[in-house]
Formats: C-alpha cells, structure tokens, sequence
C-alpha cells in the first residue's frame, strides 16, 4: 500500500509494517507477523524491487508482532537488524514484564487473535542476532532514519524519523486503533510497561513536525505529529 512517494505499508489497521524506498535502496520499519512475509514480497515487486534492496530493518521494540519476518531477513539475506539495547532481549524471546488487566471487547479481541494466528502469529521466530542502538543516532540507512528513545512501552522502545519521508514511526508508542477495544484514532496503546512513561516520551516525537505518524496498529495519521500527541494526551487523562 502506497502512502506517499517513498512512504509503503504491508499488513493493516490490526498489524502494519513499513517501507521507506530511496534510489539508495529500502528501509523496513518493523516486520509485522511473520506470515507478512508475502506481502513484503509483492509489495516490492510492484516497484520494480526485490529483498535484496532492503538494507535494514528498525524494530521500534521487540514484541512478537513486530519482530515478525526480520530474523528470516537477517539469516536467509543478510539483512541488519536494528533494535535498542534495552530491547534486544525482548526481541530474542525473552520475558517481557506484566502488564495490567486491559479494558477489551470480545469482537475487536478475536479479530486481533485471527488475524495473528492467520499471519503466524503463533510461529515467530525471534532474532539470534541484533545492531544495538542507544537512541540518538542517524543511521547509515536508506532515508537517514534517526533514532529517538521513547521508553514506556517497553524499556528499549525507540520512534524512528525519517526526513525524507516526512515520517515518524511510532511503533507501541501510541496507536490508532486499539487492538482490544477496535477503538479508533489516536490514544495509548495496550500492553504497555509503563503507561505514564509511554504518554511523557512522546514529548520526545514532536520536533520532528512529521506529517506522518505510523503506528504499529492502527491507521495512518497524515495530521501532524502535534495533534496525534495531544489527541493521545487527551485519551489518557480522559474517561476511560
């Protein structure tokens, strides 16, 4: 799916992943489930592309709806995958902290519980090796993607900007669409470590004026970054 010129998205509103596509080659921006991993494919091929142009991939954390396809990346293709120290445990299946009882629907539950287990949800194949990255840097990737720390969701939980692409992608850092609820536009996202953390980090996002802000579920937001934090600000101290 086409979002703008460089800008793609595989999967959907329930789990997405990103392309950011330069004449120097692809950035993928998290990797789904791993049954994603046709899409990515086909998605490619309508530009004229293949998996060898891909030259990283950025985990905004290391849950296993966003680990997805990367390790199959790294071992089959060399790709480097990225992810921050805080987090490259998570992202080799290790444990993640409980999280509170979450608020949910019974439809909005089974449908993210089907189309996982239809995408592999249930057959994730965690990553043996990982790039560390500390938060901060620019990375010598397709579109300069520049790491910003946003602990919360998980303690290694980074936003990625890419100028190019007018983009910040948020991964858990906030959603569009709660996977639990099916609860529609911007607010805090479930299964999240440390919620009031996750709501402070975002403060860190808006310098960046992106247009875009890309959830890891969820829709696109194409309003500004500014008004998808503040609308998500509001959601939290709303009623709940």
């Amino acid at each position: 799916m086409r979002l703008d010129t460089s800008l793609h998205r595989i999967g959907n509103d329930i789990v997405a992943a990103y392309l950011v596509v330069t004449p120097e080659g692809v950035t993928v921006i998290d990797a789904g489930l791993s049954g994603h991993w046709r899409e990515l494919v086909t998605e490619l091929a309508t530009l004229g592309l293949t998996v060898a142009d891909i030259r990283g991939v950025i985990l905004t954390h290391g849950d296993s709806d966003h680990v997805g396809f990367a390790e199959r990346l790294r071992r089959d293709h060399g790709v480097p995958v990225f992810i921050h120290v805080a987090d490259a445990e998570r992202a080799k299946g290790g444990p993640k902290p409980a999280t509170a009882k979450q608020q949910m629907r019974l439809g909005a539950l089974l449908g993210f519980a089907a189309y996982s287990l239809r995408k592999g949800g249930a057959r994730t194949r965690w990553l043996t090796e990982v790039v560390e990255v500390q938060g901060g840097e620019t990375l010598d990737l397709p579109g300069s993607p520049q790491i910003i720390s946003m602990p919360g969701h998980s303690a290694g939980s980074i936003a990625v900007y890419i100028p190019v692409a007018d983009a910040v992608f948020v991964g858990d850092g906030l959603t569009t669409r709660h996977v639990l609820t099916g609860t529609e536009g911007p607010q805090p996202a479930p299964f999240t470590d440390e919620p009031a953390q996750a709501i402070a980090s975002l403060r860190a996002i808006v310098d960046t004026k992106a247009k875009w802000v890309l959830p890891g579920h969820g829709a696109p937001w194409s309003e500004g970054v500014e008004a998808a934090v503040a609308a998500v600000e509001s959601a939290a101290t709303g009623p709940r």
